[in-house]
């Protein structure tokens, strides 16, 4: 009975560190910012107008101001903007704001 134990236990172990390689092995793979692809509250960090500076503060899905981190080469299949491409989006909606 105790050699079943061990075996089960020795098996569990194996299988769980091979998980554990895997999950390290894919957040190893580039990612990239992408902005407006984030819904409320799961953006990665500050946004591009400056109202907050800390992940999970976002209010409105897909906040062209918002992004989050995606694996590259991605980004555009999702529907989203580079850093460039927002901020000049991001300004264009505030100039429309202020007439």
């Amino acid at each position: 009975m105790k050699t079943n134990l061990a075996i089960s236990a020795a098996l569990a172990t194996i299988m769980t560190t091979g998980v554990i390689d895997t999950a390290e092995a894919s957040d190893k793979k580039k990612k990239e910012k992408c902005y407006g692809v984030s819904p409320a509250g799961q953006n990665d960090c500050a946004n591009l107008a400056g109202t907050h500076s800390c992940a999970g503060q976002s209010t409105v899905d897909n906040d062209i101001g918002e992004w989050r981190l995606v694996p590259a080469g991605t980004c555009k299949e999702l529907g989203g903007f580079d850093r460039k491409e927002a901020k000049k989006m991001f300004k264009e909606m505030q100039g429309k704001k202020k007439d």
